[in-house]
């Protein structure tokens, strides 16, 4: 996504590849008769910067449609789809970079208030830090179990496709016609990777070459019951306070258009792929492209936003398993249980009272604890909170045509028109994979006061208050950060009362800590597939099954795991700093507020906005 540059009209000058003048600050033009010179007004810096965020905004969001719909807008685009293609990353790159040199050019940084300074700050490290990895995008897996193109789509048109009139129906059936160019798409830039030597490895494929194949059962494809979108338009054109012979007309379109595009490019993606397994390897590190170590470098700084190296990111796995290891035997011994951590491991592992049966009734159960908890923790908010989001948070399964690959748990943030709830996903395909001593800090993690506080309070924030990007975007370090940090908080707020529970609080902050050894095990150290299963299995307590999908996550997506431990720990550090300086000053409720109410920023910048409001709270 992607930029602008101020002028007459947006789509024009996003075409522009050079830096446009304002014509406020341009010279007036000459003329024979002047007989005095012309005194050009000052210019607002203020009211300029904003308006160039808004329109840096529109430009981007004019590149996505999809991202138009994230944020509750139905325009024009509503029933189209993102460009897949390389040509359009590019675009989006190209405007990102336009934008800082025009800001550059315009705007005085030293002239703008501390809070537009910020602004200018941040927008300069996100299209620097997106700048840093461009170079790798196409050494990143377009189909794999965890974020391929292949379930982009039927995900996106379930959860973020509103219906609310005809117009809307019809835009969702072009979306379901879309979907083949988007898989197109897609297959081509596949085909362009593999010729740099990218295939995701051997294990991948069966996964989604299987997902694939769920998202084509099922009416209209076949006799079954309803495949996943056909249900979900069926639903909510049903919901419509329109003809009865609109709704028929309309569900008969949507048919065709599943038959007619989806089906045929899900045989194509499916052919794509089995062609392309027969020549996959095995290795499972991006060391082994050429230009792996510094592409793990890259993504390592992108998403801790830090400039720690992969030995660094090991050596402070290590010693944060130890710690975590150092803690849990404090429990072993509370609850009296005679042996070694390891066979605790084992006891927990393979005790059934640990889980819910893998049942409807032991889903419906899991559901229904993950319940008990949000009306907890909703009670002790304003401890520790001062502004609290209106934002309703729905708690759901994940979709059967996903839910076998997919993680444990994710969220999914709100628009800012309040139209559709965060939704808190929770994994039930296999009960074994989902540990009930988990079910709290799952729940304290992803929904509150983790991920849907975060996200809604900034979907929440009065427009024009911060600039969309600050608002829109966000850094993993931070945001991933803030959700391990919430686990604890959550102990605070009276969570864990049984020794298991808060062992399994533990069990989860081990989980993000046991990512830094292997995530840099994997692509830095050359680790295979099973050692770092092997290691998970040796160091904590996790389900076989969910170690197994852990460690595919971390294969395909390097990196990314690796934020969340160093952010919860810089989080944790800034508290007790906040703590140690203000003493009978110091308020959760203003040092949370200054976490999250600025939006999502790299952890330098986190650090100094805290010492800031250390400074004014001391001064007050």
């Amino acid at each position: 996504m992607n930029r602008i540059a101020l002028l007459a009209s947006t789509a024009l000058l996003a075409a522009c590849t050079t830096t446009q003048p304002d014509p406020m600050l341009a010279p007036p033009a000459a003329t024979e008769a002047a007989a005095a010179p012309v005194v050009t007004p000052p210019v607002d810096q203020a009211a300029a910067l904003k308006t160039f965020f808004e329109e840096y905004d529109q430009a981007e969001l004019a590149l996505s449609p999809m991202s138009k719909s994230y944020r509750g807008i139905k325009d024009g685009d509503y029933g189209k789809l993102n460009d897949f293609s390389d040509a359009a990353a590019i675009a989006g790159h190209d405007l990102d970079q336009r934008a800082v040199a025009e800001m550059a050019g315009r705007f005085d940084r030293a002239s703008l208030s501390a809070e537009d300074q910020l602004s200018y700050d941040l927008l300069n490290y996100r299209n620097q830090r997106s700048d840093s990895v461009f170079p790798y995008r196409r050494y990143l897996y377009v189909f794999d179990q965890m974020n391929g193109a292949q379930a982009d789509i039927p995900a996106f048109l379930i959860n973020i496709h509103k219906v609310d009139t005809e117009q809307d129906a019809r835009d969702y059936i072009s979306r379901i016609r879309a979907t083949a160019t988007y898989l197109d798409q897609a297959i081509a830039e596949s085909k362009e990777r593999e010729k740099l030597g990218n295939l995701p490895p051997k294990w991948v494929f069966p996964q989604v070459i299987e997902q694939s194949q769920n998202l084509i059962k099922g009416a209209p494809f076949d006799t079954g019951p309803d495949n996943d979108v056909y249900a979900d338009f069926k639903t909510k054109v049903g919901k419509l306070n329109i003809p009865a012979e609109t709704k028929t007309a309309l569900t008969a379109e949507a048919h065709d258009a599943l038959i007619q595009s989806v089906g045929p490019a899900y045989q194509r993606v499916i052919a794509t792929l089995k062609d392309q397994e027969r020549r996959a390897g095995t290795d499972d590190g991006i060391w082994r492209f050429s230009n792996g170590a510094a592409m793990y470098q890259a993504l390592l700084r992108y998403y801790t936003t830090t400039d720690l190296t992969p030995d660094q990111v090991h050596e402070l796995g290590l010693a944060q398993v130890a710690r975590i290891h150092g803690e849990m035997e404090g429990i072993k011994e509370k609850v009296g249980f005679k042996g070694t951590l390891q066979q605790f491991f084992a006891h927990i592992r393979g005790g059934k009272q640990f889980y819910y049966p893998n049942t409807p009734a032991g889903r419906q159960a899991y559901l229904d604890e993950s319940k008990k908890t949000q009306a907890q923790v909703q009670a002790q908010l304003p401890r520790f909170f001062g502004k609290l989001p209106k934002t309703e948070l729905l708690i759901k399964p994940v979709e059967p045509f996903r839910e076998k690959s997919a993680g444990k748990a994710f969220y999914n943030d709100p628009p800012p028109d309040g139209s559709r709830p965060g939704i808190y996903y929770v994994n039930l395909y296999n009960m074994a994979d989902m540990p009930s001593i988990e079910a709290e800090v799952l729940f304290c993690h992803e929904g509150i006061p983790g991920h849907h506080l975060q996200g809604a309070l900034l979907s929440e924030l009065p427009k024009g208050s911060v600039p969309p990007f600050r608002q829109f975007s966000g850094y993993n370090a931070t945001d991933e950060g803030w959700g391990l940090y919430a686990e604890k908080l959550c102990k605070e707020m009276g969570l864990y009362q049984d020794p298991y529970r808060d062992f399994g609080r533990l069990q989860l902050e081990l989980h993000r800590a046991i990512r830094l050894v292997v995530d840099s095990g994997i692509h830095h150290k050359r680790w295979s597939r099973e050692q770092a299963i092997k290691y998970v299995e040796d160091n904590s307590a996790d389900a076989k099954g969910g170690i197994v999908k852990a460690i595919e996550r971390y294969v395909v997506y390097p990196g990314q795991a690796t934020a969340y431990m160093v952010g919860k720990l810089k989080i944790e550090e800034l508290r007790a700093k906040a703590k140690a300086e203000l003493g009978a000053k110091y308020d959760d409720r203003g040092f949370h507020d200054t976490i999250l109410l600025a939006g999502s920023m790299p952890l330098g910048m986190l650090e100094t906005r805290v010492n800031e409001w250390i400074a004014k709270v001391k001064a007050s």
